[in-house]
């Protein structure tokens, strides 16, 4: 099995990926292809739009996410401001998240992960990269043109097997993008999940979620991590 997270031994953070000494000024955590940092929260803090307590509150931490998994948060950077280090995170919401400000120490332990996983709308393919290298691709179904799949970068927050409905195969990812109608159990985020309807993919089927070949999201399951970037592009 390959996983692509490391779970960082406290104090890890004190050096960045550029293996930069803690200090003033922004140093950059995750470029979301290679490296990202990731991390559960410990509390339900405000979320800032600037490193300090008196900044606007855009939103809060909150634990669990829409099916009950620990919510996941990707750290961008982080910055020590009168001796209190805050990392500066990306957060899911609708419409797609945002991003703000929060104390690192209402996170727990970052994570990292060397993952990113590549959806090409116009290819109907997703393909997982490990490091940089590509391990998996595979051809997927993806949203009508009434309810498309949303473009941008965002992340896997979720990872599950599925129990009882054969509409979603056996696995299922649930990530931060969000669609104005998806087949996702109430509705809303973009699911990466399988099928019962194999021969409608490649192919445009879903209200926004993404689809795969039973056998191809077993393998992707296997594969992929929490916390891995995904970037959907046309």
């Amino acid at each position: 099995m390959i996983s692509g997270c490391v779970v960082l031994p406290a104090g890890a953070l004190a050096v960045g990926p550029s293996g930069s000494a803690a200090q003033s000024g922004v140093i950059a955590m995750s470029n979301e292809r290679t490296v990202t940092y990731w991390a559960n929260p410990l509390t339900n803090a405000a979320i800032h739009t600037a490193p300090s307590g008196s900044a606007r509150v855009l939103t809060h931490l909150h634990e669990f996410t829409e099916d009950g998994f620990p919510e996941v948060y990707i750290i961008l950077a982080r910055e020590t401001v009168s001796g209190v280090v805050w990392a500066h995170v990306d957060y899911p919401g609708r419409p797609n998240g945002g991003n703000g400000w929060v104390p690192l120490d209402d996170l727990e332990i970052p994570q990292l992960d060397t993952q990113h996983l590549v959806i090409d709308l116009s290819a109907d393919r997703a393909t997982l990269y490990q490091s940089g290298s590509e391990i998996f691709t595979a051809e997927v179904g993806i949203g009508s043109p009434a309810a498309p799949t949303p473009t941008g970068t965002f992340w896997i927050r979720e990872k599950f097997q599925v129990a009882d409905d054969p509409a979603y195969g056996p696995d299922a990812f649930g990530t931060s993008a969000y669609s104005s109608l998806t087949d996702w159990p109430g509705g809303g985020v973009v699911g990466i999940h399988g099928t019962d309807q194999p021969g409608l993919i490649p192919g445009n089927p879903s209200h926004g979620c993404v689809r795969l070949r039973n056998s191809d999201i077993a393998r992707l399951y296997r594969l992929m991590s929490v916390g891995t970037p995904v970037s959907i592009i046309n």
